[in-house]
């Protein structure tokens, strides 16, 4: 009997019986070894690699000959019998009887997958089909791909409901400095920086949680290791708050419920990494902007009333707050002259209701209450030198009855990279799209 098997199955004991079994195994040819009298294949597919062993005299010269002069990557499988050996890490090996090759690779490789030779980042990004062929970075995105999920189920625990808004809009939510233009039938149209408006409007609908996670475009001059132009963005709002700390306390919920989940269900993938997760005890720190201030000034950094606290003023505050156990912790009441106009204003004070929550030194999500009183709203909006014309079927949905709401947007790849600690937020996209990258 033969038997189609991954990797993943090997593993399993269970699901093969190594006696007397003859298997067919498929991937790419990681590496081949040849020591004269004998011969070894490394074939690796998503779930790892498995020796086929090949010893000269005990199996036919043409297959012998095939396999060992392969380029490595081309991608073949190999039927043969399953043996236990005590010199390979999965305790098995296989024996060949006959092989196929779907593809053969070009020589040489773009670059190496087991190579020990570090390799640029614009070459790996170049060569992305190769790059993900290693098991470290591919963990990454399996990471990505259970924290979505994770999502998805905490938030309908929560009785959030999953929408889909437009990424093709007539106007900004916060503001024309960082949109990106598109020529929609001969209007003139962007793509959305957020779904801002349209999960406000949602809030006047009975859709009282709402929830959606999808890309968001930012068409920001900015060439950094935290900056890209499109981005998967995890943003929620919900109905009949009090007040911000509403919200904040269910992010705090949805995060630490995410920690846990991949800690648990991503065992085999931060083990590949070499990473752990750490799970803070909730409630997080919350900071005042004011007091952020302060706190920068007692370190020789010093910012009036306004200024942006900027990257290294979050580096800082940071670096402070690690020095008190602290990971995650909020940063509260911005100046409103620094917020967009959907932001509520602290009456009587030049604050407003916002929040930042950082994680390790960097912004991961912004959010706050919003202004639900039409006339209000319409005020900010003025005061921040826009046409309420320009948002008509905004504030349709606030002129009919609009509840007390506030929300959050969520980056889903900073908060990633700051949990494995990895250096680039590029290392978190598949294909990155920034100032200098447009394909592949």
């Amino acid at each position: 009997m033969t038997v189609n098997v991954s990797m993943n199955a090997l593993r399993d004991s269970k699901s093969i019986s190594v006696s007397d079994t003859t298997v067919t195994i498929k991937g790419w040819v990681q590496d081949i070894r040849n020591l004269g009298g004998i011969s070894f294949l490394i074939l690796r597919d998503r779930f790892g690699t498995i020796q086929v062993t090949m010893p000269k005299k005990k199996i036919e010269p043409e297959l012998f000959d095939s396999l060992t002069t392969l380029s490595r990557e081309s991608v073949i499988s190999i039927t043969g019998e399953v043996k236990a050996s005590n010199q390979t890490e999965l305790g098995l090996e296989v024996i060949p009887s006959s092989f196929e090759s779907y593809s053969d690779a070009f020589v040489p490789l773009p670059m190496g997958v087991i190579d020990k030779v570090n390799v640029e980042m614009d070459t790996r990004l170049n060569n992305r089909f190769m790059d993900l062929r290693k098991p470290e970075i591919r963990a990454v995105f399996e990471l990505k791909s259970i924290m979505t999920g994770l999502l998805n189920e905490i938030m309908t625990a929560n009785g959030f409901v999953n929408v889909f808004t437009p990424k093709i809009v007539d106007s900004g939510a916060e503001g024309g400095a960082s949109l990106f233009k598109v020529d929609y039938f001969g209007k003139q149209a962007y793509l959305a920086q957020s779904p801002q408006l349209y999960k406000q409007m949602l809030m006047s609908t009975g859709l009282d949680r709402v929830y959606e996670i999808a890309p968001a475009f930012r068409a920001e001059h900015s060439n950094t290791n935290r900056h890209v132009t499109e981005f998967v963005s995890f943003d929620g709002e919900m109905s009949w708050i009090s007040s911000q700390s509403d919200v904040m306390n269910m992010i705090e919920n949805i995060v630490n419920k995410l920690l846990i989940g991949l800690k648990e269900k991503g065992k085999e993938q931060l083990s590949i990494l070499g990473k752990d997760i750490n799970v803070p005890e909730i409630p997080y720190p919350v900071l005042t902007y004011s007091e952020c201030l302060r706190m920068l000034a007692s370190e020789g950094m010093h910012l009036k009333e306004g200024d942006d606290l900027g990257t290294e003023g979050e580096k800082l505050i940071g670096d402070l707050m690690s020095k008190k156990g602290y990971e995650l912790y909020w940063i509260s009441e911005y100046p409103e002259v620094e917020k967009p106009f959907y932001i509520m204003e602290k009456e009587g004070t030049s604050y407003s209701f916002s929040f930042d929550l950082d994680f390790k030194g960097q912004e991961i999500s912004s959010g706050g209450q919003r202004e639900h009183r039409y006339e209000k709203l319409v005020e900010r909006m003025k005061k921040k030198g826009l046409d309420p014309d320009n948002f008509a079927s905004y504030l349709d949905a606030f002129r009919y009855g609009m509840p007390p709401h506030g929300g959050w947007g969520i980056g889903i790849e900073r908060m990633l990279v700051k949990m494995l600690d990895l250096p680039n937020v590029r290392e978190a996209i598949l294909f990155p799209r920034d100032l200098s990258r447009l394909s592949p």
